[in-house]
């Protein structure tokens, strides 16, 4: 009979918040202990240590095909590359059942002598370069493990270490890799986990292998003890290290910091007194290509001009050549400026968070790391031992029962040719057991030449001296301390020839360099056109030659002055904002220059208002068209960006009319309006600010302001003469004119310039 059930009977009702809770815990925990952080035994992912294990499997060892498998296939010849593609097909397939690009990836990163210290993956093939240029596809590459790999995977058929069920139950892969190669530091890891990360740094293979037989030595050994003999990371692209030997004991005590890191680099004499500065070395994890186009960049945008090219002249080594502007630029200015803009130096971060040997995650620093790496280590070599005691006493029941074999041989044969049940009758004459028998009724007639008295007796006493010797290591944590540090030892001599590449050399922060010590300074000739074309000719020119220039057709000149290569200019416009320009980015005196409006976002309807020099310890005299002003600082109207900076505040109808440095010793100031009245008052009576609106310095019935200067009251009002003299007139007693700020003035002297100018 059919039973009808309602298929909503079977949903049940939990809180939405702890369903979610739940399910988010779970794939937390699965991202730390299955994906992100490295196992501190062996510092290895997941992913990376299946890999490893299905090369291992598919025979792909560092000096071809093993001796028995020669044995089986002669043919088979030495070489033990294999297609990357079947290692991840098999790893996919039987260990990881995570995508093939993810897998593949990982296992270039393996084979990267650019990223991992010791590569634990020998590469065939295109597997990525330091441009950052990816790898070939996993169809065309092939690969094998290297000595490093097989080093971390010693001993694992010699019970070492505890087997699990792969993820369908089909196979087994190991929980660990039992090998005395300290890769979790002599390689490093990254990675972000859920609410966690690491990032671990690559070290010297035999400074690690130091500290650690120090720490056998004298387990009391302390963390300074411990930094003398590990210097720092040891990066595989060199490099220098250049913090201070204080701030690396202290990343290290606690496992969490970052360590500055430079390029390395040199001067090169190119004769007659030309240089060029050669980066043979640069910081780890910096893609070559894109600090190239960072150098590049600041020499197109010219924020670096004491920089005029760089050239990448790499092969097989790194040789960035980078050509000064001048023979006369200093280098360590230059190299101290890329520094700070370039990731010619930077910083890489310490995060010692590593599952330890019960999966939990810990942030350990140095010397913790090696004291679990070394109870690890302990606990593989008494597996072993163990392990090789089960091995050998297995071994010496099979030779006591060869040995009652040969002893009594022909009886052997007899019960063999007569006997219907052989095995029950040796077991029960010659009290052998199961094992034995069944040994000794699978031997081959060939074997029987073998079974001579000496040869097994000599065996079976090398192996109960094995015997004893390995009982002792089991029972002595001394001997066990001595073995290792033994096996250490020849560890450090098999990598004896990898030395430290990456220099430890103090050196102070990269000097914040003024961008005008940078510019070579010269003398030019500004000129500034009506409609705002703007040029620099080197040289100080004749400022009365400036009409002869060529212009645009309708345009002519509008102001010329003499300035040097490293000032600084103020573009004023009509709206009361200003602009900063470089003088060393002007263009050039050929041609009619470039419009100004191209090097900053000035508005459309607003004008030039005048182009001066900045000095910034100046200050400047502004004012209005309605009889407002204020005194502003330089200091304080100086803006590198494009859009400028609002300075004085417009009203409605009102521009910018006078902008006009205070000269030192300035105490008065004189203001004219366009009805030609002109007020004298005190220089105090004006606000220094840096934005408004300022006051009232003249009061109008009609009109405006036209003019307005500072100037020293004693040495009395002067303005130019009319005509081509280039004569100034001089009013000493200027006190009919002298009322407090905001009257409205009356006539000038007699003689005053009919255009209201001073």
């Amino acid at each position: 009979m059919t039973d009808f059930r309602d298929p909503l009977d079977s949903i049940k009702d939990h809180p939405f918040d702890e369903a979610l809770s739940q399910r988010y815990l779970v794939y937390a925990l699965s991202t730390i202990t299955a994906r992100s952080l490295p196992d501190l035994r062996d510092g290895l992912k997941p992913v990376h240590r299946r890999l490893l294990w299905a090369m291992r499997l598919l025979r792909m060892e560092p000096s071809g095909a093993s001796a028995d498998v020669l044995a089986i296939n002669p043919a088979r010849n030495a070489t033990s590359y294999k297609k990357c593609a079947r290692v991840v097909g098999d790893v996919i397939g039987k260990y990881h059942p995570h995508g093939d690009s993810s897998v593949y990836d990982a296992m270039v990163r393996l084979a990267q002598d650019f990223s991992l210290r010791m590569p634990l993956v020998d590469g065939q093939g295109n597997f990525g370069n330091i441009d950052g240029d990816n790898a070939a596809a996993m169809r065309y590459t092939e690969a094998r493990l290297t000595q490093a790999a097989a080093d971390l995977m010693a001993g694992l058929d010699e019970g070492t270490v505890d087997f699990r069920p792969t993820y369908n139950g089909e196979d087994e892969e190991p929980e660990i890799f039992p090998g005395l190669f300290p890769n979790l530091l002599a390689n490093g890891a990254s990675g972000i986990a859920v609410g966690m990360a690491t990032s671990i740094p690559p070290h010297n293979v035999g400074e690690l292998i130091d500290a650690a037989s120090l720490l056998i030595d004298a387990p009391e050994a302390d963390h300074a003890a411990l930094m003398r003999v590990v210097k720092g990371p040891d990066f595989p692209t060199g490099g220098v290290l250049v913090d201070s030997p204080a701030i690396i004991a202290e990343a290290y005590a606690t496992g969490r910091g970052a360590f500055r890191t430079r390029a390395r680099w040199h001067k090169e004499d190119g004769g007659r007194g030309t240089w060029v500065a050669v980066v043979t070395q640069i910081p780890y994890q910096v893609q070559k290509s894109k600090l190239i186009e960072q150098i590049a960049a600041l020499i197109n945008d010219k924020k670096l001009p004491i920089l005029a090219d760089v050239r990448d002249e790499s092969d097989a080594e790194i040789r960035i050549v980078l050509e000064p502007r001048a023979r006369t630029v200093d280098e360590q200015v230059l190299m101290d400026s890329l520094f700070r803009l370039t990731d010619l130096e930077n910083r890489f971060s310490l995060n010692l968070n590593v599952l330890d040997a019960t999966r939990t995650p810990r942030v350990l620093g140095l010397r913790a790391v090696l004291v679990e790496w070394l109870k690890h280590q302990i606990d593989v070599l008494v597996r072993r031992a163990q392990h090789r005691l089960d091995k050998i006493a297995a071994r010496l029941e099979l030779l006591d029962g060869y040995i009652i074999a040969y002893l009594n041989l022909d009886r052997v044969i007899e019960i063999i040719r007569t006997e219907d049940e052989p095995k029950a009758v040796m077991m029960d004459e010659f009290s052998l057991t199961d094992r034995q028998a069944e040994a000794i009724l699978n031997m081959r007639l060939r074997s029987l030449r073998k079974l001579e008295e000496m040869e097994l007796r000599r065996e079976h006493a090398e192996l109960i001296a094995e015997r004893d010797e390995l009982q002792k290591l089991l029972e002595s944590p001394a001997r066990q301390k001595t073995r290792l540090k033994k096996d250490l030892a020849a560890l450090r001599k098999r990598y004896a020839h990898e030395e430290r590449r990456t220099l430890v050399e103090e050196a102070a922060p990269a000097r914040e360099i003024p961008l005008e010590a940078m510019i070579e300074r010269e003398p030019i000739t500004v000129i500034l056109s009506e409609r705002g074309w703007i040029r620099a000719m080197s040289g100080h020119r004749d400022l009365a030659a400036a009409d002869t220039l060529k212009f645009k057709e309708g345009d002519g000149p509008m102001l010329a002055f003499h300035a040097h290569t490293t000032d600084k200019l103020l573009l004023a416009a009509s709206n009361g904002r200003f602009f900063t320009l470089g003088a060393d980015k002007l263009p050039g005196g050929r041609g009619f220059g470039d419009p100004v409006r191209l090097m900053i976002d000035m508005d459309n309807d607003a004008r030039i208002t005048t182009l001066m020099p900045a000095r910034a310890d100046a200050k400047l005299l502004l004012a209005s068209s309605d009889g407002r002003g204020f005194v502003a600082a330089v200091a304080d109207i100086l803006a590198e960006t494009r859009k400028g900076k609002q300075i004085v505040n417009m009203r409605p109808g009102a521009q910018l009319a006078v902008v006009h440095v205070v000269a030192d010793g300035a105490d008065s100031v004189a203001v004219i309006g366009e009805n030609r009245k002109l007020l004298v008052f005190a220089l105090s009576e004006l606000p220094e600010m840096a934005r408004g609106s300022g006051v009232q310095l003249q009061r109008y019935r009609d009109g405006g302001l036209s003019d307005a200067i500072a100037f020293k009251l004693a040495e009395g009002l002067s303005w130019r003469m009319g005509g081509e003299s280039g004569r100034t007139r001089t009013e000493a007693d200027v006190t009919p004119w002298r009322v407090a700020r905001g009257a409205a003035g009356r006539m000038p002297p007699v003689g005053f310039p009919r255009d209201n100018r001073f």
